[in-house]
């Protein structure tokens, strides 16, 4: 509407915009639809039941595979879109998580199973915003550097997030130590 009273509005621009944006949300579908594609496919073959099972037979404690799991997720974070890390890698994670028995635990003996799938998940999205954060493609960094004055580089964005980074990290150790905080809001 203020666009159409300050005279800036055309059917041109409309139609450009509007390309723009189908193309876009096109680009997204697409790139969505083949992660899907590789996902399913891989989970067709048993590729996910056939890593799960290899890692469970390594005969490490549940602890250490969890420890293991959270620099494997901060790497991929990193340099991929999350959505793209779930699509084929929690088929993967979430099997083996969901053998461990409370007895195995150690450390996470005091969650109960029917939590586990939702404590692992909090654990995901928290590496993810650890990662929407992190060098090199911390989405937010460009983001805030897009609205930025134009002295503030990149490198000082960066710099900016470190703090925030080791916040998030002690979060993620502390939700890994003490995992029943996730049964707390649960029940």
């Amino acid at each position: 509407m203020i666009i159409k009273l300050r005279g800036e509005f055309t059917v041109g621009l409309f139609l450009e915009a509007l390309q723009r944006t189908i193309r876009s949300t096109g680009t997204i579908i697409w790139v969505t639809f083949g992660a899907t594609a590789l996902a399913g496919a891989y989970s067709l073959v048993g590729g996910p039941a056939f890593v799960a099972g290899s890692i469970v037979r390594f005969d490490f404690p549940p602890t250490g595979i969890i420890l293991m799991m959270m620099p494997v997720f901060l790497f991929l974070g990193a340099v991929m879109d999350w959505i793209g890390i779930v699509l084929p890698v929690m088929p993967v994670f979430l099997p083996i998580v969901a053998k461990f028995s409370a007895a195995d635990m150690g450390i996470l003996g005091n969650l109960e199973p029917r939590h586990m799938a939702v404590w692992f998940g909090l654990l995901f999205c928290l590496n993810m915003q650890v990662s929407f954060l992190s060098p090199p493609f911390g989405p937010a960094a460009f983001y805030l550097k897009s609205v930025a004055p134009p002295h503030i580089k990149l490198t000082d964005i960066f710099k900016g997030f470190l703090p925030f980074i080791v916040i998030k990290l002690m979060v993620l150790a502390v939700m890994i130590m003490f995992p029943e905080i996730t049964s707390v809001f649960l029940d």
